[in-house]
């Protein structure tokens, strides 16, 4: 249920608000442009609010990217993604979420430091996110054993998070993330380029 104007925002509307202004901010400046209180005053909620919600910029953060991961996943569960075989799905997979994070790098860099971070507060999120993503993967692999598709789940998605920090530090292009992630699916499920 929503407020209407003129009432009082839900705890839930006001924790999208903080989640969206702190989006935006990261977008427009990156990690170092989302500073609490900006977040607050964009989103219209007091410090002390904000601080009930989030014990860090770096847990607001990972939150925010939590909620973008979970957004994909639904995408992706609402228009699955077709190909004749799990190496086709696997990187249909990557190339989605991939074009989501590539058009916002402002706040893809913001949202992968963040939920990088040793802050114990932002543990739980990490675990959720890789879950999400790992979740995107193993979806996308029917066909392949259990087993076998735990295995390759858990070293694709290595291989994908090494791959977005070194596009968001500069050290590859968004081209050589998606290249790295097809030799490695190329590997683990056959078909694809791999390596001559």
């Amino acid at each position: 249920m929503s407020s209407t104007e003129g009432d009082v925002p839900t705890v839930e509307e006001r924790r999208r608000r903080v989640l969206s202004s702190a989006i935006e901010l990261a977008d427009e400046g990156g990690y170092d442009a989302v500073q609490m209180r900006d977040v607050a005053s964009r989103a219209g909620v007091a410090m002390g609010t904000l601080y009930r919600y989030f014990d860090s910029k770096d847990h607001l953060l990972a939150a925010c990217q939590v909620e973008q991961v979970r957004a994909i996943r639904g995408r992706l569960r609402r228009r699955p993604v077709r190909g004749g075989s799990p190496y086709e799905r696997v990187m249909a997979v990557v190339d989605r979420a991939t074009r989501a994070m590539e058009s916002s790098p402002g706040a893809t860099a913001a949202l992968l430091r963040a939920i990088s971070s040793p802050d114990p507060s932002v543990t739980p999120l990490q675990a959720e996110a890789a879950g999400a993503m790992a979740s995107m993967l193993d979806d996308a692999m029917g066909g392949v054993e259990p087993g076998r598709r735990a295995a390759i789940t858990r070293v694709l998605g290595h291989v994908w998070f090494s791959a977005l920090l070194g596009w968001v530090n500069g050290w590859s292009t968004v081209g050589e993330v998606r290249s790295e992630l097809e030799e490695a699916t190329g590997l683990l499920l056959g078909g694809g380029a791999g390596p001559e």
